[in-house]
């Protein structure tokens, strides 16, 4: 049969929103399942195809997984200039948003924790998205706050490294809390909170931790 031009023009948009439908299940049941008892099986269930069907569009279920994860760092940038996260000063700005919004995206933030946290156990498909997200995510924050610290007139940058990496692990950390108890964690608010107080100690770093001690 010869598909004309205009069919073919027709057939992308159904793609793409097939394809999200299962992408949108994909978040839902490895989410709730994990990537390991999550089966493409279930996926299909879930957009009413078969498990042929699926596999028509991901190629497999590594495929699938690692789009998930793509999809889902789509969704934090699909309205910002460039599709990018800020540059400078105001990606503090932008991470404290990103915790408010996924204050209403509990199904994303939950595939995201699951994910990431399987991503440590050997051969884990997913583990180089997540060493080379982290590997990224540590060198953005760490320009934003030599940045800072220059406007700031801040000399000593020796603490940049370690902020930036408690920055993703406090944010990380507060998601796992909020999952487990959303009603004991307030998930926007701590994580600004915690920010606020990282970003203030490489700006002005208070008494070392064995001053207090020996009080």
């Amino acid at each position: 049969m010869v598909t004309t031009t205009s069919a073919r023009v027709k057939s992308r948009p159904e793609t793409e929103r097939k394809r999200t439908e299962i992408l949108d299940a994909a978040i839902e049941i490895f989410g709730a399942k994990g990537s390991t008892n999550g089966t493409l099986a279930d996926i299909a269930e879930q957009v009413g195809m078969t498990h042929a069907g699926v596999l028509h569009h991901f190629g497999s279920k590594q495929k699938l997984l690692l789009e998930v994860l793509d999809y889902r760092d789509k969704s934090d940038v699909a309205q910002l200039a460039d599709q990018h996260i800020p540059d400078g000063p105001e990606l503090f700005l932008h991470l404290v948003k990103t915790a408010f919004a996924n204050e209403l995206r509990p199904g994303i933030v939950q595939t995201y924790t699951v994910l990431s946290n399987e991503s440590v156990t050997d051969g884990h498909p997913a583990r180089g998205f997540f060493e080379h997200r982290y590997d990224k995510l540590r060198t953005e924050v760490s320009a934003a706050f030599r940045e800072l610290c220059a406007q700031e007139g801040v000399m000593d940058t020796a603490a940049i490294g370690t902020a930036s990496a408690s920055i993703l692990a406090v944010m990380d950390g507060l998601q796992l809390q909020w999952l487990l108890d959303p009603s004991a964690v307030g998930l926007a608010e701590a994580s600004a909170f915690a920010i606020r107080a990282i970003v203030n100690g490489v700006l002005h770093p208070g008494p070392a931790l064995e001053t207090y001690a020996g009080r």
